[in-house]
């Protein structure tokens, strides 16, 4: 039996990070799959460069920007005003929706500000409700509604009032009101920084940190004995004092054998398009979402338009439902819609796709609720009082940065370091 103080499951950003932040060099680190990065992987097809989605980082704390950076050496990183846009009946408005409704067609602004001023009083009890209660009806059903409806594949009452966090681009009436005059778009993203190389590059700077003969690749933990501190693996067992999983939260709760209610745990999937083509496209824009339920998509990401080169090469995101099979049958009728979608929406006019990949996220957005925080928070809780810790964005099982992921980590390996 193999013995270690700190047992990692997951070789991606949390993983990789609490690993690089520890002082002591005694850990390892199970990682089912033959590569590290977890969903933080790049991409490389025909000269095109794409990620499993578009990751693409915004850091709050310029340390731990300068800390990845340095890292990389010579590799070329893009720091990028972002420019995002909403695609609305044939037109381009800018994002916020709830912040640019002036640029809509004045029946609907005007609709929009009637309903802005008449919005219920009563406190929400939910996240569809909030919507209504901050924006009123016709910004909450022009946009909102049904934008997220296509990205969390679920019915939004479900979801907790606070289901976003810090990254729902709230707005009240002065704040619309100001952006008539004078745009401020500003939000949690307003720059981001990207590597030429792609995301990978981000794990890479991580990874620098850390001991590649303690990362064990294609090594899938099975069960934890959470009161021996034993986890057994597909390759054996190893004796740990803590763990320390960035596993989804439910898939460490059946590892160690602690029983939940599923219902409290409900997340979608996301279908990516990674698509290349032979000419330039839509130029300066970043990426663009869809609301509009006729078209397949949510969101569409130019990674073209970052590092300004001569071939359009998109991210195309699609959400389902967790139970929904994904089968090959699934990705080629969903390809030719895309494709469809795309030319409606003249992104591709004539252009010849030339190269393409596709990835699913299962989970890809959690579905936080009322009562998964209550028992997320109350489990972690136990789990961490014998020694289990679990983190980032699905180990916590919320809504998250990659960054946040980085402090969260190095946070834990502080404290369990004294």
């Amino acid at each position: 039996m193999d013995r270690t103080e700190n047992l990692i499951i997951g070789a991606g950003v949390s993983g990789l990070a609490y690993a690089d932040w520890l002082d002591s060099e005694d850990y390892l680190i199970c990682e089912a799959l033959g590569e590290i990065g977890g969903y933080c992987r790049t991409i490389k097809k025909a000269g095109f460069v794409w990620d499993f989605s578009g990751h693409f980082f915004h850091f709050k704390n310029p340390e731990i920007e300068r800390y990845l950076c340095e890292r990389m050496r010579d590799e070329k990183i893009a720091t990028v005003v972002k420019d995002s846009r909403i695609y609305h009946k044939g037109s381009y408005i800018d994002f916020p929706f709830q912040k640019n409704i002036h640029q809509l067609p004045t029946e609907e602004f005007a609709q929009c500000l009637v309903d802005l001023f008449g919005r219920p009083s009563e406190d929400p009890e939910n996240f569809k409700e909030m919507l209504y209660a901050k924006f009123g009806k016709s910004i909450a059903e022009l946009f909102l509604i049904p934008y997220n409806e296509k990205l969390y594949a679920t019915d939004l009452s479900h979801l907790d009032v606070d289901a976003m966090g810090r990254f729902f681009p709230y707005a009240d009436i002065p704040d619309i009101i100001r952006n008539f005059r004078k745009s401020d778009n500003s939000s949690y993203n307003a720059t981001f920084t990207y590597p030429e190389g792609g995301a990978i590059q981000y794990i890479n700077a991580l990874a620098a940190g850390v001991d590649r003969e303690r990362i064990r690749l294609n090594e899938r933990v099975l069960e934890i004995d959470v009161e021996a501190k034993v986890a057994r693996t597909t390759k054996g067992e190893i004796a740990y004092e803590r763990l320390v999983s960035s596993a989804p939260f439910v898939s460490l709760l059946k590892m160690a054998k602690q029983s939940y209610d599923p219902s409290f745990y409900s997340y979608n999937q996301v279908l990516v398009f990674n698509l290349g083509f032979d000419r330039k496209g839509l130029e300066g824009v970043h990426w663009v979402y869809f609301a509009d339920k006729e078209l397949i998509f949510y969101r569409v990401g130019f990674y073209d338009n970052i590092f300004k080169t001569d071939r359009m090469s998109l991210y195309v995101e699609i959400g389902y439902p967790a139970d929904k099979k994904i089968d090959e049958a699934e990705v080629a009728e969903m390809k030719a819609r895309v494709l469809e979608d795309l030319r409606k929406c003249e992104i591709v006019q004539d252009h010849e796709l030339v190269a393409d990949h596709h990835t699913v996220m299962n989970p890809a957005y959690v579905h936080i609720t009322s009562e998964s925080l209550v028992d997320v928070a109350s489990k972690r809780a136990a789990l961490g009082d014998r020694g289990v810790h679990s983190i980032g964005r699905y180990g916590a099982w919320t809504y998250c940065s990659i960054e946040d992921n980085i402090v969260e980590a190095r946070a834990l390996a502080e404290k369990v370091q004294g």
